[in-house]
């Protein structure tokens, strides 16, 4: 019996992980910035590619384009629209021009030349809301972020060919209220604009999306309050982001310790303290995402949650260790790093410094793959190098620029990791390989993207198949 019952359990296990991996995650990423008949967006290309790859990076299917024309942008929503029915979590985000008329959001593509509120009614741009219902109102979890605020030059031209004072054009967009399962997140405030940022680098809020929204164990609204509160500091308060929310569940894009979607019981965020067995594990949920996080804002919102919480002075202890310097927990695993390593920014210019050749580049891919920050070992530093070195920085309490330095440099690599080329190491060759000395094991998580297979359904399928076995031979 208590065979049956272990082998049950087994069986069950087996068939979580199926489920998981049946997770299905779609994003519709597009940024406009080489308009025809205005002056150009430098940056909303180089924003959406990072989105791209970062949302790849945690399981996304991702249809992506840059300075898409009205007829480009109809094809890739089309193709968003049948791959996103019935999903789990769908993504929508646009960085580039959007105007707001007559309280309706649209976006505009590359090659737009709108003259009179008729143009874009008719077509010359592309209305959010009826997209939005399109192409993704059937799945389970919808976020949208738009970082399209920009000051918008065809404002002015609409209102000076407007037949009727009472048209109402805005250079940033108008409210949205979101429906049942939705986060809606702006760049800025409803009527305002938001900064571009410097060209050839993200604007502020994808670069603060960027690094909250796919940190380990961090649910996604506790991420947006992060993002809100690095934007404004970044722009000095100069820009602040904007949400409407009504997801019914807590949402984790990277790896949420139940599931990615957790509809039985409402966001921690918004839940008082804890008073019954159900929502001390909402309360264990919350803690376990913010309990490492370095923001004294994300421990002030359990707080605010839970202010008699059972973590309460665990919450309080960290926050004095973050006023008091770099985390416990970050200063063990720097055990005797310069402290400057935890002050000086990082840049391309102090990359360039420290003189990295390719096969440099390649150790670094690896050392980052072997602690668990999973990228692709090519030599070169691309945008997700870059995003993943973001996670790496911010993980250690470093500053999170995405290059790095001499001192950072010399801190990876004085981090214990398994350092054994990977199946994406394009410079592994089967004779190097064979007479490779064997590489010690280690403890480091393997790659999320490998083409092995699913471990733990193997190791499962290990443990019943070697029990059912035994069972017979009895």
């Amino acid at each position: 019996m208590r065979y049956l019952t272990l082998l049950a359990s087994l069986m069950c296990m087996a068939l979580s992980v199926s489920a998981a991996k049946a997770d299905r995650r779609v994003a519709f990423v597009v940024g406009n910035g080489s308009y025809k008949n205005v002056a150009q967006l430098p940056n909303p290309p180089i924003d959406a590619k990072a989105m791209a790859a970062t949302l790849r990076n945690v399981g996304f299917e991702v249809i992506e384009g840059s300075n898409l024309t009205r007829d480009q942008m109809t094809e890739k929503l089309l193709d968003f629209g049948r791959k996103a029915q019935g999903s789990d979590v769908a993504v929508f985000y646009y960085a580039g021009h959007g105007i707001a008329v007559s309280g309706s959001n649209y976006l505009l593509p590359v090659d737009a030349d709108i003259k009179s509120e008729m143009d874009v009614k008719l077509g010359a741009a592309i209305n959010i809301d009826l997209t939005l219902e399109q192409t993704m109102g059937d799945a389970k979890v919808k976020l949208v972020f738009l970082d399209a605020c920009r000051d918008n030059p065809f404002a002015a031209k609409i209102k000076s060919n407007s037949a009727t004072r009472s048209v109402n054009v805005q250079s940033g967009l108008a409210e949205m209220k979101s429906g049942e399962g939705t986060l809606i997140a702006f760049a800025t405030g409803p009527g305002q604009t938001a900064l571009d940022g410097q060209e050839g680098n993200n604007s502020p809020f994808t670069r603060a999306l960027i690094d909250n929204i796919t940190k380990p164990g961090i649910e996604i609204q506790q991420a947006m309050t992060s993002v809100r509160a690095q934007v404004n500091e970044e722009t000095h308060k100069g820009q602040l982001p904007w949400g409407h929310t009504n997801l019914i569940g807590a949402v984790y894009l990277n790896q949420a310790p139940t599931t990615q979607i957790a509809n039985a019981a409402p966001t921690a965020g918004i839940v008082p303290a804890a008073t019954s067995g159900s929502s001390d594990g909402v309360e264990l949920e919350y803690w376990r995402s913010v309990k490492e996080s370095n923001k004294p804002e994300e421990l002030n919102a359990y707080l605010s949650a839970y202010p008699n919480g059972q973590f309460k002075a665990l919450a309080l202890a960290r926050l004095a260790a973050i006023k008091s310097g770099p985390s416990t927990t970050t200063r063990n695993l720097n055990a005797g790093v310069d402290p400057a390593t935890f002050t000086d920014d990082a840049s391309q210019l102090t990359e360039d410094q420290i003189g990295l050749d390719k096969g440099q580049r390649r150790d670094v891919q690896r050392r980052l793959t072997g602690l668990g920050f999973d990228t692709k070992v090519t030599g070169a530093f691309s945008e997700e190098i870059r995003t993943v070195l973001k996670r790496w920085q911010a993980a250690r309490g470093y500053p999170s620029t995405g290059y790095l330095n001499k001192l950072q440099h010399k801190a990876l690599l004085s981090e214990i990791v398994a350092t054994t080329p990977t199946a994406s190491d394009d410079s592994a060759k089967p004779a190097r390989r064979a007479s490779a000395p064997a590489p010690a094991q280690s403890s480091a998580p393997a790659p999320h993207r490998s083409g092995g297979g699913d471990p733990g359904a193997a190791f499962v399928g290990g443990v019943v198949g070697g029990m059912m076995g035994g069972m017979f031979r009895r």
